[in-house]
C-alpha cells in the first residue's frame, strides 16, 4: 500500500495556528513570569539562574525539571522576603500548589488516568501562575 503525502490545506494550517497559539502562547507568558520573578530576586537569594526556566520548553524534560523549577523558585522566594523582613504565610511559597501542578502533568503521560487529570492539572497551572506573579508584585514593591 501506497501512503501519498500531501501539504496541509489552508484549513488545516488556520487550526494548527490556532491550536499553536492556544497551548504555546500561554506558556510562553508563563515562562516569562517565572523568568521575571527570579530576576526581581537578589542574586545571593537566587536558587537558580532565571533563564534555566526556558529549559521547560523542551519535552518530556521539561516536566520533570518543572519539579526543579518550582523547588528553586520556592526557596528563592522565602529566602528573598525573609532578607528583606517581607511578612508572608507560607513555609515554602507556593511549592504546594507547584508540586501538585508538577505531579497532575507527569500524569498526563500514564494512558487512562490522562483524561481525569488534565482539568485539575490546567487548574493547578493557572492558580501556581496566578500565585507567582503576586509573589513577584509583593517583591518589586
Amino acid at each position: 500500500m501506497i501512503l501519498l503525502l500531501s501539504m496541509p490545506s489552508l484549513s488545516e494550517w488556520i487550526f494548527l495556528l490556532i491550536a499553536f497559539g492556544i497551548l504555546v502562547i500561554p506558556y510562553i507568558f508563563y515562562l516569562l513570569t517565572l523568568k521575571k520573578l527570579f530576576e526581581s530576586i537578589s542574586t545571593s537569594n537566587r536558587r537558580m539562574p532565571a533563564d534555566k526556566v526556558w529549559l521547560l520548553l523542551i519535552p518530556i524534560f521539561g516536566t520533570i525539571w518543572h519539579f526543579t523549577v518550582v523547588n528553586n523558585l520556592s526557596s528563592s522566594i522565602k529566602a528573598e522576603t525573609d532578607s528583606r523582613g517581607l511578612k508572608i504565610f507560607e513555609l515554602k511559597p507556593g511549592y504546594n500548589i507547584g508540586l501538585a501542578m508538577c505531579i497532575l502533568n507527569c500524569s498526563l503521560f500514564i494512558p487512562g488516568l490522562n483524561a481525569l487529570t488534565f482539568i485539575p492539572g490546567l487548574i493547578c497551572w493557572i492558580l501556581y501562575w496566578h500565585k507567582m506573579n503576586l509573589y513577584k508584585k509583593i517583591i518589586l514593591i
